[in-house]
């Protein structure tokens, strides 16, 4: 953010051009448009009814946990609840079923994309409910999830989503803001256009048709040759965009989930989450660029950010230590001390990018002002965990890998492609760019 506002005033002072500052402003400007589309947003308030199937692919969960959790979508009375266990057998999950009344199959064969089929085939409603096994439904989930389909035109409707517990610890605290940021900008943004690149998974309604018409390809598509079970509610929403129907964000639908309370799981969530991401991303680009500009460049740009930020970091602190110190910065009161300078400019630049934060998710703070407190230790969150994360996740984003993290989770197709090396390549370009343009 530093660098951004010291070339911006450069530029306009002495008419230079700078193409990171230009890409800063472009992101900030895609910011306003998405805040300004949100604010459009308005949840449906009409009550519509139809059959339902909700559908809960589990592997294993503790006991209270999942007692808890049909019980909740028992209360909501839904047409039927399909329990899929995949992988192990599970006596305690079964007998938990058998006690609610829950009907539940088991199939041997591993995967959340398996286990949705072997619901999807029982099924018999005319929406069909995708629930994650520990996530906790509340009042009038169903009703308000349900009101979207009024409208013929709408395939997918996802929750508002928020993390329990979330004063537990600073991840969870962490996790909470993102979803908070996720349900304030994104998500309402993308639904006004009726467009939400991805509905997140753990509560999703779809039109059973679709499912029912993508799940062939579902269960067998290959990105640069290589099958990948990540990613499944972002490959279900693509099916639906495809299939020309709208995905919606219905904000009155709320459920809450558990985050990770160590950093390697929240590590290996995050990762797994990127992979999948952006692998869908490179996937809808040439669809996305006919039909859904907008969204491209917002998945565009969440690609762009971690390469476009490491390379301009790595760049000036090569300079600074070379002292070679970067003329925009000779105006500061520095000190002559290469070492000295960079420390007192990288508190700056933290004081800058935790002022760029606050502007950006002012709505969350307002919602939650003590968070404003842990703002510093989630900019090293997002720097030293995220970002890196996120730029792994697109290198790798054709390697094969399972779904979840738990030990007897699908451990996902081992074959392997040459094409594994694209991302690596376009990964290449993007950093080389992004160090070229702070040169």
């Amino acid at each position: 953010m530093l660098a951004f506002l010291l070339e911006l005033r450069d530029g306009l002072v002495r008419h230079d051009v700078y193409p990171f500052a230009v890409f800063m402003a472009a992101i900030w400007f895609m910011w306003l448009v998405r805040t300004g589309i949100a604010r459009r947003y308005r949840p449906w308030v009409r009550s519509y009814s139809t059959t339902t199937s909700v559908i809960i692919p589990v592997v294993d969960e503790p006991e209270d946990l999942f007692h808890d959790v049909l019980r909740r979508i028992i209360d909501q009375e839904p047409t039927e609840i399909i329990v899929v266990i995949n992988g192990p057998e599970n006596p305690a999950l079964q007998k938990i079923c058998d006690d609610l009344e829950v009907w539940w199959c088991w199939t041997e064969v591993p995967g959340k994309r398996n286990a949705l089929r072997v619901g999807l085939e029982a099924a018999s409603g005319d929406v069909c409910v995708l629930v994650d096994s520990d996530t906790i439904w509340t009042k009038d989930t169903l009703a308000e999830l349900l009101k979207p389909f009024a409208d013929p035109k709408v395939g997918g409707v996802t929750t508002r989503q928020r993390i329990l517990g979330p004063g537990r610890s600073v991840l969870t605290r962490w996790a909470d803001w993102l979803e908070s940021v996720r349900c304030q900008y994104s998500l309402p943004a993308m639904s006004v256009l009726g467009t939400v690149g991805c509905l997140p998974g753990r509560t999703i309604a779809f039109r059973s048709s679709i499912l029912e018409n993508c799940m062939d390809a579902f269960l067998h598509e290959k990105f640069l040759g290589v099958f990948l079970e990540v990613s499944d509610d972002r490959s279900l929403t693509n099916y639906t965009l495809k299939a020309g129907y709208r995905t919606v964000y219905q904000a009155t639908s709320l459920v809450y989930t558990d985050a990770p309370t160590t950093l390697g799981k929240l590590a290996r969530q995050q990762y797994r989450w990127a992979r999948g991401s952006q692998y869908n991303t490179l996937r809808m680009l040439p669809w996305m660029a006919r039909r859904a500009k907008t969204l491209g460049l917002f998945y565009v740009a969440d690609i762009l950010i971690p390469f476009v930020l490491l390379g301009t970091f790595g760049s000036w602190v090569v300079a600074s230590f070379h002292g070679t110190r970067p003329g925009l910065y000779n105006e500061l009161p520095l000190p002559a001390s290469p070492v000295l300078s960079f420390v007192l400019l990288l508190m700056l630049a933290a004081m800058m990018s935790a002022l760029s934060i606050a502007v950006r998710f002012g709505r969350h703070f307002a919602y939650r002002p003590r968070d404003m407190a842990y703002l510093p230790v989630f900019m090293v969150i997002n720097t030293l965990l995220l970002m890196p994360v996120r730029m792994v996740g697109f290198l790798r984003c054709a390697h094969n890998a399972g779904w979840g993290t738990r030990a007897d989770s699908f451990a996902g197709d081992r074959n392997r492609s040459a094409l594994v090396v694209v991302p690596y390549l376009l990964g290449g370009v993007m950093l080389f760019g992004s160090v070229m343009m702070s040169v």
